[in-house]
């Protein structure tokens, strides 16, 4: 499968790319990622952040000339990562440029800053690694999720540490996560760009067997009403998804009665079906759609193994 030398219409990402490096494991994945998907025609922004050394030790534990080490290697290790990272992508022939972001001189934490450089640089694409529950992937949970969310009008691709990377791959298995928002729809569109004649697309959307609501409405008429709509969702996803290859399905999935929820039946789904993208839409925001889109958006992302994109609602 290495659709990067196919006689098709070539796989190609949006035209600028924002990728945060680091010397982590898990940057290194994005990285041999993205080197798979870059094309001459790319603009890449390469930033890496060099975090304050007072943000990293308790108060008072390191200063003067101690403190300016510690900057200086922190910068040292951000611009060490880069020359790397830029080395790597040398082959894709795409414009590169590189940052490094000096946190004890700007201010702020690693999040805002790439927020404010996506948002500065107008990316189209915002590439960070991730390896769950630990370094980038905090990006996408917690305490701060609500500054990713806000991230509007850029989507985000996390590609975990531990998804195996092979030479020359793109993602020929696309797997879309489906609800009614507005927000799914244009995630799916947006997803759909990266499709081409020979990729295989699959769209799902869960009912939610596990919500009791009961004192207000009868669980059989809820869930009822919500395969009512997932099917609604699906028939208005077939066109889409037929737009760009013949191979394209779609399923309707239930969660368990007990134990279980929307984020592990997407995860469990995309990796039965053998997904090499999963793509998903998210704000993280008001009443329901904070519910529907925010947290479960997010629990895919510290749950699965695959690359996941979170295209975030032009509302915001």
């Amino acid at each position: 499968m290495n659709a990067v030398t196919s006689t098709d219409t070539p796989f190609a990402l949006p035209t600028r790319v924002l990728i945060a490096v680091d010397a982590s494991a898990a940057s290194q994945q994005a990285l041999a990622y993205v080197q798979n998907l870059l094309r001459p025609e790319n603009q890449v922004r390469l930033v890496s952040v060099a975090e304050n050394p007072r943000t990293l030790v308790p108060t008072g534990g390191i200063v003067g000339a101690t403190l300016e080490v510690a900057r200086a290697e922190l910068r040292r290790d951000a611009a060490d990562a880069l020359g790397h990272a830029k080395g790597l992508l040398a082959a894709c022939k795409a414009a590169i440029e590189t940052e490094v972001v000096d946190l004890s001189q700007h201010g702020g934490s690693v999040v805002d800053t790439l927020m404010a450089e996506a948002h500065a640089w107008h990316a189209d694409l915002l590439v960070v690694g991730a390896r769950q529950h630990h370094g980038v992937m905090r990006w996408v949970e917690g305490t701060v999720s609500e500054p990713l969310a806000r991230l509007a009008r850029c989507p985000i691709l996390v590609v975990p540490e531990r998804f195996e990377v092979q030479p020359g791959q793109v993602p020929t298995r696309i797997f879309f996560a489906l609800d009614a928002s507005g927000v799914a729809l244009q995630a799916l569109r947006y997803g759909m760009r990266f499709a081409t004649r020979d990729s295989h697309v699959h769209a799902v959307y869960v009912v939610d067997r596990a919500v009791r609501l009961s004192d207000l409405v009868p669980i059989d008429m809820l869930e009822s009403a919500f395969i009512d709509e997932g099917k609604a969702v699906l028939a208005n996803a077939e066109p889409i998804l037929g737009s760009a290859t013949s191979s394209a399905t779609t399923a309707l999935l239930k969660t368990e009665r007990a134990g279980d929820d929307i984020a592990h039946t997407i995860v469990r789904a995309a990796d039965h079906w053998h997904a090499q993208l999963v793509v998903m839409g998210t704000h993280g925001r008001r009443g329901m759609a904070r519910w529907a889109l925010g947290s479960v958006a997010q629990r895919v992302a510290q749950l699965t193994h695959v690359p996941l994109l979170l295209v975030h609602s032009q509302e915001a």
